[in-house]
């Protein structure tokens, strides 16, 4: 059968316009515009337990609102309810009250209100209508209420996208100072307001952004954590993708949780540290390990700093050849018991067990002691040729800088 414009389903189309009420009607209803309102609100008291724990100024915001809606009832209702005049009347209420107001009340929340204010009106509106126009009346009503509810979600798609823009900005210049080394107060600032909860330990890690819209980046990080349940920040520095990890006992796996939002080539994680107010020393190290990790290519990713120390020395890192020459050498100088000497003369005989025995005139199975000791004591075995090569390093470095 052919589709008609005609008939009682053309006049329940939402999208039909409605005929304009008659004057009297509009009168009436203008008449009680106050009362309606006040109904509203009384009726969120009643049905609504965290509407009733607001402070006062913020029910007052919602008072304004609920009388802009009433007024904007009888202007739309004037104009027969087409399209154009309802967006811009509905997108007037919300105006009546600030926009802190949508960080106040979600749009669950919002959602009720409207609701409580629709049931008042469906209750009481159709008593002031004339003869014959009762129907028209609520079907005006529940057309108008879904005006509100698309100006409710416009409203609220408006502040996320801001606080999305607003967070991101406070997200860069949190990952720009702790790069830079600023002061903790400073960091301990920005991060309150982006809401972090500094829960330990915290770490840095660096990797090589994917490239592509900032935001996009971002989001594939945050929903990397979400899945994790790990707490971070991010930012864009460059082409390098900065982000700071809370709350994480193993840092190095939760970097590998967040994986998948690093670009290609090595992400380095930044040694664990107490609190935000820390971080920078994390954030130095995951930075110079990553300018160094090029240096290491069976490197496995991610990677711990700490891992890079011998090529972080070599390309000029000061921190790294501290930690080699007082943890590393200088805890060989206070072991004593001959460890430097074994050592020097195991890698001079290209590891050979026997070969360093006879350079220092023990037995083999001394050096074989002695090289435990000196895993024992660094943390490093002479035996693992990654290690092996960090101790070499740390030789000498410790020689050129004998200061422990």
């Amino acid at each position: 059968m052919a589709d008609t414009d005609t008939g009682p389903a053309a006049a329940a189309r939402p999208d039909t316009p409605a005929k304009p009420l008659l004057p009297g009607t509009l009168r009436r209803i203008e008449r009680h515009a106050g009362a309606l309102a006040s109904s509203a609100v009384a009726r969120m008291d009643e049905t609504l337990p965290w509407f009733r724990a607001l402070p006062a100024d913020q029910r007052s915001w919602v008072m304004l609102v609920a009388q802009a809606g009433v007024r904007s009832l009888v202007e739309w209702l004037r104009s027969g309810g087409t399209v154009a005049a309802s967006t811009e009347i509905s997108d007037e209420v919300f105006a009546a009250a600030p926009r802190a107001l949508t960080r106040v009340i979600t749009l669950t929340h919002t959602v009720q209100l409207i609701k409580a204010t629709i049931d008042v009106a469906e209750a009481e509106v159709p008593g002031f209508a004339e003869d014959g126009e009762h129907e028209a009346l609520i079907q005006a009503i529940l057309r108008f209420s879904r005006e509100i509810a698309f100006s409710a979600a416009r409203v609220y798609a408006r502040a996320a996208e801001s606080r999305g823009a607003w967070d991101a900005r406070l997200q860069a210049l949190l990952v720009d100072a702790l790069l830079r080394g600023d002061s903790s107060d400073v960091l301990a600032s920005r991060a309150a307001a982006l809401g972090w909860a500094d829960a330990p330990p915290v770490a840095v890690v660096v990797g090589r952004s994917p490239g592509g819209d900032i935001s996009a980046v971002l989001h594939a990080v945050y929903r990397a954590a979400r899945r994790s349940r790990l707490e971070v920040i991010g930012g864009v520095h460059g082409d390098r993708l900065v982000v700071v990890i809370g709350g994480a006992t193993d840092p190095v796996a939760a970097a590998t949780a967040l994986g998948s939002a690093f670009g290609e080539g090595p992400v380095v994680v930044g040694p664990a540290v107490p609190s935000l107010d820390q971080a920078t020393e994390s954030a130095r190290a995951a930075l110079a390990g990553f300018r160094a990790a090029q240096a290491w290519p069976g490197a496995p990713s991610p990677v711990a700093a700490d891992d890079l120390l011998p090529e972080r020395v070599l390309s000029g890192d000061m921190d790294a050849r501290r930690r080699l020459r007082h943890d590393v050498f200088g805890a060989l100088t206070r072991a004593g018991s001959g460890l430097l000497e074994t050592l020097d003369a195991f890698f001079a005989s290209g590891g050979v067990l026997e070969s360093a025995a006879r350079e220092l005139y023990v037995h083999p199975n001394t050096v074989r002691y002695r090289l435990r000791r000196v895993a024992e004591v660094t943390a490093l075995s002479p035996l693992d040729g990654r290690d092996a090569f960090a101790l070499r390093i740390a030789l000498t470095v410790g020689r050129l800088d004998p200061a422990t």
